[in-house]
């Protein structure tokens, strides 16, 4: 059995951070190779919205990753899966809330920014994500869990949250 310990955890944290903040810098420093010059139109109303966005996007992440330690006995990361099918807190609600997380993020960034290529790189992990959900991650997760998986799949949509938490005691 794997230790999922501190050390464990912040190695599983490498692909979320390249998503979340390597790759959004690097788009901003190439499209200004100079500086980062911070440039906002509303800035009433784009800087409570980005900090919201970024925020919110956040907590998701922290709420599912230590989700996925306490219940799951896993780590974030693909190649280090949870052991056992999390489908409480968040997950009740939605099936991908760690990529929710992830995309608010983004979001958040490209608005507090004012930046579009940081705005096309949301559309690029939300669709990379939901093919990737689709091909490989979902029938893993079949192959893993089978019947709990697709009941929970069934009841829980992928990206627009339930308005009630589904519970796998529900009928």
């Amino acid at each position: 059995m794997t230790d999922y310990g501190l050390g464990h955890q912040i190695r599983s944290l490498v692909l979320p951070l390249m998503v979340v903040l390597v790759v959004p810098l690097h788009l901003v420093v190439r499209a200004n190779p100079f500086s980062i010059q911070y440039q906002s139109k509303l800035p009433y109303l784009q800087i409570p919205v980005g900090c919201l966005l970024l925020g919110i996007g956040l907590l998701l992440l922290v709420v599912t990753i230590r989700l996925f330690i306490k219940i799951g006995k896993g780590t974030l990361a693909p190649w280090d899966p949870t052991n056992k099918l999390v489908t409480e807190g968040v997950y009740g609600y939605v099936r991908n809330p760690m990529i929710s997380g992830v995309s608010g993020i983004i979001l958040g960034e490209s608005i507090l920014l004012g930046s579009w290529i940081v705005l096309a790189w949301f559309f690029v992990v939300v669709i990379v994500n939901t093919i990737y959900f689709k091909i490989s991650e979902e029938p893993g997760l079949v192959r893993r869990f089978g019947n709990d998986y697709r009941r929970y799949r069934e009841n829980v949509p992928m990206w627009i949250p339930r308005l009630k938490a589904w519970s796998p005691n529900d009928k």
